[in-house]
């Protein structure tokens, strides 16, 4: 690899939002170096983003490990010598329940992944950016939960309120020393996890569809768009926002 050529880790990237954000990294000239828990799934995901030229590559992590998000972060630069963009993609929903049903073990469970975890990526992101001297861009995944009480996903919406606060934060913190944080927060997407949930009928379709204004979910290629949008150059006077890209919801 060009050593001049540009370095961006996404967690949970080998499917869904994650990968097709990958996809348009890919197309850019980017090394694209995605994580997550399921090495079969990586090695696919790098397989489909390269088979038209491009370079991308997978490692397991897990961001509910302290020491597996430190050795994610190691290779990278041990393999590469730089960072320049970073989507915190990971994370978990697992639970509809009415917040006095809900099942505090679960909660746990979002909180080491979608807090902690992300908390720990940022950390690390932020202080290889500021010691590279080039800066870099990084964009976290909230939700609509993270900004609205979500009914029955009160421990989830929980998650995705921190994911705004530390977003909020860091954008303050670095962006006047060329670290951009933002964030992201999608509507209804049609990700895996959402279509094995309204599978298994914890969701229905008819009625997430009636919560946006367009009345429809959205694809992950709709937010990916955003989310290039966010690390490239094109969107350099923006720190610490919140991106809604939501058909609409934020509107009501």
């Amino acid at each position: 690899m060009n050593t001049d050529t540009k370095v961006a880790v996404i967690t949970g990237g080998a499917t869904g939002i994650g990968k097709e954000t990958a996809r348009l990294l890919v197309a850019d000239g980017v090394h694209v170096v995605l994580s997550g828990r399921r090495e079969s799934v990586g090695r696919q995901a790098v397989a489909d983003l390269t088979r038209n030229g491009g370079s991308a590559s997978f490692l397991v992590a897990d961001m509910d490990e302290p020491d597996s998000v430190t050795a994610l972060f190691d290779s990278v630069l041990a393999d590469f010598g730089r960072l320049d963009y970073a989507v915190n993609n990971a994370g978990l929903a697992h639970e509809t329940a009415a917040l006095a049903d809900a099942d505090p073990v679960k909660l746990q469970q979002m909180l080491s992944t979608n807090v902690t975890g992300l908390f720990l990526c940022l950390q690390r992101e932020i202080r290889e950016m500021l010691a590279s001297g080039r800066g870099g861009a990084i964009v976290n995944l909230a939700s609509i939960a993270g900004l609205n009480g979500i009914p029955y996903s009160g421990p989830y919406a929980a998650t995705k309120h921190a994911v705004v606060g530390l977003t909020k934060t860091a954008g303050i913190e670095y962006s006047s020393k060329g670290v951009r944080v933002n964030a992201v927060a999608p509507g209804a997407i049609k990700t895996d996890i959402i279509a094995r949930a309204i599978t298994l009928g914890q969701y229905d379709e008819e009625t997430i569809t009636a919560m946006h204004p367009m009345g429809r979910m959205g694809l992950p290629s709709e937010i990916a768009e955003g989310i290039h949008w966010l690390l490239s150059d094109k969107a350099s006077f923006v720190a610490g926002a919140v991106l809604n890209i939501d058909g609409g919801f934020q509107a009501k």
